[in-house]
Order: C-alpha cells, then sequence, then structure tokens
C-alpha cells in the first residue's frame, strides 16, 4: 500500500493507449500503480514514460512501477484489464491463479479487426461476462471504461466523458466508481455484469462517430447535471 492507504492498481496490457492514460491519471491521483506486459522491458519503458509525463505536468511525487503481467497483478488490490479481445481470454487463464478476492476492471471491447466498427458481441453476451464466468464468484468483475478515449486520458486535461459500470457486486461497482472519478470522469451504476454488452457495443458506434466527425468521442449521461 502507498502512504495514503489507497488500494495498489495493477494494469494489465498496460502499455497501450488506454492503459498508460489510466495509468498516468491514477498514479497523479495518489494510487500506487503496477504496469503489466507479457513483455517485461515494455512494461518497465511504459512505467519511465508515465513517471517523465507526470513530471513535466509538475507531479512527481507517483508510485509507478513495472512487472510482468501475473506478478503486477498478484501485487496488487485493483487489477485493470486494458488487452485487445484477441488476448483477453488467454490472459484471464493466466491470471485467475492470483485474482481471488480481488476486483477486476474489465475495459475489454470484443473488437474484430478489421471491421471494428460493427457490433460483434460474443455468444457469451460480452467480454465482461466472458471474464466473469471464467473466473468464478471468488473474483468481482466490474466492467468500465469502455468508451473513454484514450488519447483523452493521456492528455492530462479534464473529460467531457461518463462511464457506464456493471457488475454483479454493488461494493465493487461503487469502489470502481470512485476510480472512474478518479480519473476525471463521472462513473454510474449500469447494473448487473450482463448490462456490459450495452457499453462495449457502443464503441463500435462511436468509432462510427469518429471516423464521421474526425474526433474522439465518448457518452454523456443526461439528465443527471448533479452527479459526481
Amino acid at each position: 500500500m502507498n502512504d495514503k492507504h489507497e488500494p495498489t492498481i495493477a494494469i494489465i496490457g498496460g502499455t497501450g493507449g488506454l492503459g498508460t492514460g489510466l495509468a498516468r491519471r491514477w498514479a497523479e491521483a495518489g494510487y500506487r500503480i503496477v504496469i503489466g506486459s507479457r513483455t517485461p522491458e515494455k512494461a518497465r519503458a511504459a512505467a519511465e514514460r508515465c513517471r517523465e509525463v507526470l513530471s513535466e505536468r509538475g507531479t512527481t511525487s507517483v508510485s509507478v512501477d513495472a512487472q510482468e503481467n501475473r506478478t503486477a497483478a498478484e501485487a496488487a488490490d485493483i487489477v485493470a484489464l486494458t488487452v485487445p479481445f484477441a488476448h483477453h481470454r488467454a490472459t484471464l487463464e493466466h491470471l485467475k491463479p492470483v485474482l481471488a478476492g480481488k476486483i477486476l476492471i474489465d475495459a475489454t471491447v470484443p473488437l474484430k479487426p478489421p471491421k471494428v466498427a460493427r457490433v460483434q458481441l460474443p455468444p457469451e453476451g460480452s467480454a465482461g461476462q466472458i471474464a466473469q464466468e471464467l473466473l468464478g464468484d471468488a473474483v468481482k468483475v466490474v466492467s468500465a471504461f469502455q468508451n473513454a478515449a484514450a488519447q483523452h486520458l493521456q492528455d492530462g486535461k479534464g473529460m467531457d466523458c461518463d462511464v457506464l459500470v456493471s457488475g454483479n457486486d454493488k461494493q465493487a461497482r461503487t469502489k470502481v466508481i470512485e476510480l472512474v472519478n478518479a480519473a476525471g470522469m463521472r462513473g454510474f451504476h449500469a447494473g448487473r455484469i450482463d448490462n456490459a454488452a450495452a457499453a462495449e457495443a457502443l464503441t463500435s458506434v462511436i468509432i462510427n462517430i469518429n471516423r464521421q466527425f474526425k474526433c474522439h468521442a465518448g457518452i454523456r449521461v443526461t439528465g443527471v447535471d448533479g452527479a459526481e
């Protein structure tokens, strides 16, 4: 644990755009971060770059380490999964022995290149449901961050974006909503893990919008302007 007694967060597949963006925002908010990768050298390079970027922004007292994926997950209280769908199941099977009793934030979207702008949900319903079924009730799977643009997460500016948070355990969802808020967005309880399909499917819709307007769009929940 860090000095603020915040949970340690491992970001698995943390060298990509979404993973590095979340790492920077959570580290800046005071969380201890462990970036995981199948290739430890890539994890170390991503951690070093994270520290450099935050130092350039004036934040020097951060804790960002690097490890192989399973070692990173074992060292953490909360694990965030930010891998491509093609590596989703294999990564979960690799991590399963060290995930019992932890929250797993699954940000995976079942995109199937090259037709990523077409909704292609798996037979199980969603990546989130695959994770919960594979890991069992010993792991509290929470689906989130599918609709948050990596580019905006990385730039360190305010984000006009909301995050739908799905999972079978309400306390786990609440903890993830705290992390959404810490990353500069608003999080909303979106129901059980079955509902993860909605956020995952929206990603392909957003890709179409991005192509049309040459932007990095997100989603916004209206009618709740007083929500945090």
